[in-house]
């Protein structure tokens, strides 16, 4: 699993759902999170953010700048390229899904979601990303 101080953004235009994300991952230990409520906006603390962003947690319908936009400038980013990112959705068409794999998705969550849902996609993230990196 991540460690308890990875450094996490969670992205989703709706106030009470990233309220929710972030309780659920406050109870799985995690204490370093900040939030943004568009693509656009996270890009901003993706950018000036020191120690950089660990994780990204985000929905994929925002304003702005979608989930998939965000992800798919994060992957073009050098810097950032490496990063999981896990998209949070009630998008589950295939042609979807496979544009976000292809755009490089780290994971996906499904609304309406459990924490133990959560829990089992950070898992997973970790567990592909950690394996990758060896």
């Amino acid at each position: 699993m991540f460690p308890a101080n990875t450094r996490i953004l969670v992205l989703d235009d709706m106030m009470t759902m990233r309220k929710i994300v972030i309780k659920n991952l406050k109870d799985l230990g995690f204490t370093d999170i900040q939030d943004a409520a568009d693509g656009n906006l996270g890009w901003d603390i993706l950018n000036q953010s020191s120690p950089p962003i660990q994780l990204i947690i985000s929905d994929w319908n925002m304003p702005n700048c979608t989930g998939l936009e965000l992800l798919k400038k994060v992957r073009a980013d050098e810097r950032m390229k490496a990063v999981p990112f896990v998209l949070l959705t009630a998008e589950a068409e295939t042609h979807q899904v496979m544009e976000a794999v292809k755009a490089g998705v780290s994971n996906y969550i499904l609304k309406p979601f459990t924490p133990e849902h959560i829990k089992e996609k950070i898992e997973q993230t970790y567990k592909k990303t950690a394996g990758s990196a060896a």
